[in-house]
């Protein structure tokens, strides 16, 4: 059998596509910075993932529906909390760090899910990784370093350590998400994942959601769109190009954010953070080139 049609597509499109839908994501973060800021995390949340529901199941709806199984349910519901969880704490700090630092802080996430890889997946992880991983965590303490020289106001330090445990749901997440690719649809899990993580939320919406007031609804609308959209871009590529090749574009967050913050916000970007996103990604990078691994699991399509 031969390779798929898809695979004659030229891997700087799928790197384009990939890059752009992380570009969309970032600019996100930025409608759902300046939200938490007017409304508050919950709220923010709360409205983006309502919307976000709604268009997810537009789109579920196109391509077919059908009701999850009774294993892909019981990872939607793990998922939805710890995706909740994980957001929570990441907007929060996100409004009380700059953008480039909160992004640079959660590059750790992707070594930790190596590392849970092999406690919880049996997945084979080298001495490369564990060099890699102690590798970024001097990247993180060149940050906070920075950080607490600086005069970035009282609650930088605490907006920081959410964005670290966030990291750290998130790798969990990322654990979760292998699992749930292997039961469910792309377009289930954009809808249902958007729907669960409401659902939770509004246990809480008797003491703490607000209607918002008229003119954030088109940064809730846009919010929802973007991350939507975002899903979508990073699927296509994902399906026409390699992953390990793809992976890279996850670092171009950094000059989204960067850019983001300054002209969105007027957050300059700090020495200590350049300093400390270069070490984070330049381990994360090392780590992620596993030849051994590489080499088994590429083997000719029959």
């Amino acid at each position: 059998m031969t390779r798929r049609s898809s695979r004659h597509l030229s891997p700087a499109l799928a790197f384009a596509v990939a890059a752009a839908g992380i570009g969309l994501f970032s600019v996100m973060d930025a409608f759902m910075k300046s939200l938490t800021l007017a409304i508050g995390v919950y709220n923010a949340l709360l409205w983006r993932m309502g919307a976000g529901s709604l268009l997810g199941a537009v789109a579920w709806a196109a391509g077919g529906g059908g009701w999850p199984t009774a294993r892909a349910l019981r990872l939607h519901v793990a998922r939805g909390a710890l995706t909740t969880a994980m957001a929570l704490l990441f907007f929060w700090g996100l409004a009380r760090v700059p953008m480039a630092q909160a992004i640079s802080l959660a590059y750790i996430a992707p070594l930790l899910a190596l590392v849970l890889g092999a406690a919880l997946l049996k997945e084979r992880v080298g001495p490369r990784v564990i060099v890699a991983s102690l590798t970024a965590l001097v990247g993180v303490g060149v940050i906070l370093a920075g950080q607490s020289r600086g005069a970035a106001g009282p609650d930088a330090l605490a907006g920081a350590v959410a964005i670290l445990a966030s990291a750290v749901l998130y790798a969990f997440n990322l654990i979760v998400a292998r699992l749930q690719s292997q039961a469910a649809r792309p377009g289930e899990i954009a809808f249902v994942q958007s729907a669960i993580v409401t659902l939770i939320l509004l246990v809480a919406a008797p003491w703490l959601a607000h209607w918002p007031p008229a003119a954030e609804w088109p940064k809730i609308a846009v919010a929802a769109a973007l991350a939507t959209a975002s899903l979508f871009l990073l699927a296509w590529a994902y399906a026409h190009g390699e992953a390990g090749y793809l992976a890279t574009t996850e670092y171009t967050s950094f000059v989204y954010a960067a850019g983001l913050g300054w002209l969105v916000f007027g957050e300059r970007v700090a020495t200590a953070t350049l300093l400390g996103a270069a070490i984070i990604v330049g381990a994360c990078l090392y780590g992620a080139r596993r030849s051994d691994i590489a080499a088994e699991t590429m083997e000719p399509t029959t």
